[in-house]
């Protein structure tokens, strides 16, 4: 049995946006849903940017006004009446920890049931993690699962289209249970083909070996099949790392990189230098 919470504070700014397109991104047969939700707000003094996240602010239960969660803005382009803005959005659900009965996802569930015209409520913008360094020679390693892919999907745009000219290596390896759950890597959207024709960017999928049996991503796989060119970044000076996805990633993520490094101590080390530095960054859900 759920309980019920303290009601949430209101948002210091709240705007309102109205959805102009729903699109599924994953093919038919795959388990997974995951939409591309388009908004336009008519705010003109929303001030988001590329990568920021917006406070989606769902109907709340159990006496609480609004149930709210963060989604990164992969899409945004202004006019002079309002701004257009896109986020990926994963069906998603939950097992009660005490029943053990199944619920829908609130936030997630309210997204992607939205219809053209339906508008939300929305707070905002929250800044954004992955800064992209000044450097054009600098590395940069990402690491992703789900729907982690979305911030990514941003980064690469921005790294090619708004900057250009990027020297350094750029290198995404990301996770999913199947290749039809490959967000903008599967046949129904394939956006991240755009760039592989850059001589700088290379991406990696892991799936896992057994998705029917629940056998997790093979993420630390495709790690250690490269574990040459990823150690030579982590080590490399400028090098930055950015993670996003589910936080159990962590786990994995750590035990490839102590393989990487030969041993837990020689990566715990790199691992703190990175951090100390701020050239690691994380964002878990």
């Amino acid at each position: 049995m759920q309980t019920s919470k303290p009601p949430t504070p209101p948002p210091a700014r709240t705007y309102s946006a109205v959805l102009t397109a729903s699109r599924r991104i994953t093919p038919p047969a795959s388990r997974e849903e995951v939409r591309h939700l388009a908004f336009k707000t008519g705010d003109l003094s929303f001030d988001g940017t590329l990568g920021n996240c917006i406070r989606v602010m769902a109907p709340g239960q159990l006496g609480n006004p609004w149930h709210t969660r963060l989604y990164s803005i992969m899409d945004l382009e202004r006019r002079n009446d309002g701004t257009e803005f896109a986020i990926c959005v994963r069906r998603c659900s939950y097992i009660d920890d005490f029943n053990g009965e199944e619920y829908q996802g609130v936030a997630s569930n309210y997204l992607c049931d939205l219809r053209p015209d339906d508008s939300i409520q929305f707070a905002g913008p929250v800044g954004y993690p992955f800064v992209i360094p000044e450097d054009k020679t600098a590395d940069i390693l990402m690491l992703g699962m789900g729907t982690g892919i979305a911030p990514f999907r941003t980064l690469i745009r921005q790294i090619y289209e708004k900057i250009g000219g990027w020297q350094g290596r750029v290198r995404l390896f990301y996770g999913a249970k199947s290749p039809l759950e490959m967000l903008y890597m599967n046949d129904e959207n394939n956006d991240l083909a755009n760039y592989f024709d850059q001589p700088t960017f290379k991406a990696f999928q892991a799936v896992s070996p057994r998705p029917g049996l629940g056998a997790p991503v093979a993420l630390d796989k495709a790690l250690e099949q490269n574990a040459a060119e990823v150690w030579e970044m982590l080590k490399r000076p400028g090098t930055r790392v950015f993670v996003a996805g589910t936080g159990n990633m962590l786990a994995m993520v750590d035990r490839a990189m102590a393989d990487l490094a030969g041993s837990a101590r020689e990566w715990a080390s790199v691992h703190a230098q990175l951090r100390s530095s701020g050239r690691w960054s994380e964002v878990l859900y």
